[in-house]
């Protein structure tokens, strides 16, 4: 379904979206959704070749876009970027803390920075963009959107540095919509199932396991960007101004029966590859 079907095509016209990670997958999904009701657009991200495909693409859709190549665990980096896409675009109205890291382990061979690594990216990470971004978004009352996972209230198996950052984000995310509802700031997080054409699934779906892990979703299939940006618009939209600390799950029915299916799935293929221990 198209946006612009549901969605005034200026809903966003001269109001910033901020997203990190926007350079690919799920959060240049939710930058096409958003480019097409109008928004300008920043984002930022580690690869400069991803930005400058990225911003091309968002473009051709007509948005103004900024691209900022830095690492949400540079805070410095972080701040700079914020003050550039301002210069350029305006300040920001909504703002999208989607940059993760993530990769299949047992967690009796996850590394101590292997663990931390995910952490730092995923929870510290979104800390430091809403803090760099809070003076901004004091000014438009706008509004946080976290890219969370199933993993933050559901045990996945050699998933545990990821469970333990998403839960971290969603409990943040709770604290930031108590503060700062009274600046006007809302704050909410998306819980995306398994997302066709991601990185995500390319590195947490077992090559030749996508159909038996899509049979075990209740809808039958896997999400797509499109599902999350759209998504994400409406959060940010007037629609849902008196929504604030908010898991919104998007996954298909997924995590309904449980984790097992892809725990079956997960743990058979990473012993046939070596990589469990049991």
């Amino acid at each position: 379904m198209n946006i612009r079907s549901c969605f005034a095509h200026d809903l966003f016209q001269g109001k910033t979206v901020f997203i990190t990670g926007g350079g690919s997958g799920i959060n240049l999904g939710i930058a096409r959704n958003f480019a097409a009701v109008g928004a300008d657009l920043g984002i930022l991200g580690r690869s400069q070749d991803k930005l400058n495909a990225a911003a091309a693409e968002l473009r051709a859709l007509g948005a103004r876009v900024s691209t900022h190549a830095a690492d949400v665990r540079d805070y410095p980096a972080l701040e700079k970027a914020m003050r550039d896409a301002r210069e350029e675009l305006g300040p920001i109205h909504t703002l999208i803390c989607g940059a993760a890291g993530n990769f299949p382990l047992p967690a009796e061979q996850i590394s101590p920075n292997g663990f931390k690594s995910v952490v730092d990216i995923d929870l510290l990470g979104s800390f430091h963009t809403c803090r760099a971004a809070f003076e901004q978004l004091q000014e438009t009352r706008g509004n946080i959107i976290f890219i969370s996972a199933g993993m933050a209230f559901m045990p996945y198996a050699f998933q545990a540095h990821v469970g333990a950052a998403k839960a971290g984000i969603d409990n943040m995310m709770r604290n930031l919509a108590l503060e700062w509802g009274r600046f006007g700031i809302r704050c909410n997080s998306i819980a995306p199932g398994p997302i066709e054409g991601t990185e995500g699934v390319r590195r947490l779906v077992p090559e030749g396991s996508a159909d038996a892990l899509k049979q075990a979703i209740p809808l039958g299939r896997f999400g797509t960007p499109d599902d999350i940006g759209q998504l994400s618009v409406f959060l940010a939209s007037p629609l849902a101004s008196y929504i604030t600390g908010t898991l919104v799950v998007a996954d298909g029915g997924q995590n309904l029966p449980g984790s097992g299916a892809w725990t079956q799935l997960i743990m058979t293929e990473m012993a046939k590859a070596g990589k469990s221990s049991a």
